[in-house]
C-alpha cells in the first residue's frame, strides 16, 4: 500500500507543478526532487510508461500495476483540481497551434524513449548500482524535453499527465479525451522500444 500512495503523492506534486507553472525548470526540479523522495519506496515511477517498462524488466510484479497506474491518474487528477480550485484554467495538454498527429505521436514517443532509456540506465542498471546522480538525470531530462518539445506535443512524456487532467475535465462538463490517446500510444511505445533497445547497450543486465 505504501507503494501506491508514494506513486499517488509523487505523481500528485509533478501534475500541481506542471498545471500551476507550465515552466521546464520548475517541473524538471521538481521531479528531480520526487524521485529522490521516492525512489526508495515505491521506485519514483510516477509515470505509467515507466511502470510498464519495470514490469518489462522484471523489477515489479504484474499485481501491483493496476495499483502504480491507478494511483498516478487519481493523483494527477486531484492536482488538476487543485489548480483549478487555487484560481487557474481547467489544465489540459494541449499540443502547439496547428501541429498534426503524427508529429504529436512522434514527439511523444522519442522523448518517451529517451526518459526511459535513461531511468533504466541509471536506475536500473548493475554498472549504476548505488548512484546517486538518477535524481538529476532524470529531472534534466524531463526538463531538455520539455524545452525540445513543449512547444510541439506538450511534452506530457506520461499517460497520467494526459488522463487525469482529460477525466476531471470531464467533470467540469469539458470533453477533453479526444486528444488523450496521443499521450497514451505515444509514451507506451516509446517505453516499451526502449526497454527493449536497454538489454541490447546492457547485455549483462538481460
Amino acid at each position: 500500500m505504501k507503494n501506491y500512495l508514494m506513486e499517488f503523492v509523487g505523481t500528485f506534486f509533478l501534475v500541481l507543478t506542471i498545471a500551476l507553472t507550465g515552466d521546464p525548470l520548475a517541473i524538471g526540479i521538481m521531479l528531480t526532487a520526487l524521485v529522490y523522495m521516492g525512489g526508495h519506496v515505491s521506485g519514483a515511477h510516477y509515470n505509467p510508461a515507466v511502470t510498464i517498462a519495470f514490469l518489462m524488466r522484471g523489477k515489479m510484479e504484474s499485481k501491483d500495476v493496476p495499483g502504480y497506474m491507478i494511483a498516478q491518474i487519481a493523483g494527477a487528477f486531484l492536482a488538476t483540481l487543485l489548480s483549478y480550485w487555487f484560481g487557474g484554467d481547467i489544465f489540459t495538454v494541449t499540443a502547439g497551434a496547428g501541429v498534426g498527429i503524427d508529429k504529436i505521436l512522434i514527439a511523444e514517443f522519442l522523448f518517451t524513449f529517451l526518459l526511459v532509456l535513461v531511468i533504466l540506465n541509471v536506475a536500473g542498471a548493475r554498472a549504476f548500482e548505488g548512484n546517486y546522480i538518477y535524481g538529476v538525470a532524470i529531472g534534466f531530462t524531463v526538463l531538455g524535453s520539455a524545452y525540445a518539445v513543449g512547444g510541439i506535443s506538450g511534452a506530457a512524456l506520461n499517460p497520467a499527465v494526459a488522463i487525469g487532467p482529460a477525466l476531471f475535465a470531464i467533470t467540469q462538463s469539458v470533453n477533453a479525451l479526444g486528444s488523450v490517446w496521443l499521450y497514451i500510444v505515444g509514451p507506451v511505445a516509446g517505453g516499451v522500444v526502449a526497454t527493449l533497445l536497454f538489454t541490447v547497450f546492457n547485455p549483462d543486465d538481460a
